[in-house]
């Protein structure tokens, strides 16, 4: 992180903190680690990999029903706010659930991770955390734009949707009503797997153009 601080052209970071979904156990981010990078100027977006789509393939630990959704993000949404407050990460950042790509066309599929999506928020902000949502253009990000139209209850307040078209931006590649998720709410990962060096150090990022909270430290 210091080697590509200032050298390359990224001032922004994702960090997994927590979810029985997350990938891997990442021992080496504390609230230490926390208070270091962004000492040097980085800003941290905190992920929670929660409970998955009933009807995504694969073996998720975690996955929605439609029986347990709201009890499922009852929990999440409280084990995300306690995790962003482990590591230094205080009330008022935003902290984004993450959920992957399942069959836009399953609509029993769509309204069990609308519930989950509802309960995780409430849990957030009962505890002065913000809701954020990381999905994919054509199913997860796409369900809570459509939610959002309509007007439904409880919903993230910044939406990150993947969207690989190579287009750095959160407007013209916006694949929503223009009207949604306006006033700096929007984050657009564009582009993934690029191995780039800055300041000697070599990584695999994946890359986003980002207008939207981050999490609050210091």
């Amino acid at each position: 992180m210091n080697a590509w601080r200032g050298t390359s052209p990224y001032g922004a970071i994702a960090v997994y903190i927590g979810g029985k979904n997350r990938g891997c156990a990442q021992p080496q981010l504390t609230a230490s680690w926390v208070r270091s990078v962004a000492g040097s100027g980085w800003k941290l977006i905190p992920l929670y990999v929660g409970a998955q789509p009933p009807c995504q393939t694969g073996s998720s630990p975690e996955k929605i029903t439609a029986d347990t959704a709201v009890s499922l993000g009852a929990a999440d949404g409280a084990d995300a706010a306690a995790k962003a407050s482990a590591l230094g990460m205080r009330a008022g950042s935003t902290v984004y659930l993450d959920v992957e790509a399942y069959n836009a066309a399953d609509t029993a599929c769509g309204d069990a991770i609308l519930a989950y999506t509802q309960s995780f928020d409430r849990a957030l902000r009962a505890r002065s955390y913000r809701p954020g949502f990381y999905g994919f253009a054509s199913s997860s990000a796409a369900g809570i734009a459509k939610a959002a139209s309509q007007g439904k209850p409880d919903l993230p307040e910044a939406l990150w949707y993947a969207k690989y078209d190579g287009a750095a931006d959160t407007t013209g590649s916006f694949p929503y009503a223009a009207g949604l998720f306006t006033g700096h709410r929007r984050g657009h990962q564009y582009q993934v797997n690029q191995r780039e060096t800055y300041g000697g150090a070599t990584l695999t990022v994946d890359r986003n153009a980002w207008d939207a909270p981050v999490a609050v430290t210091g």
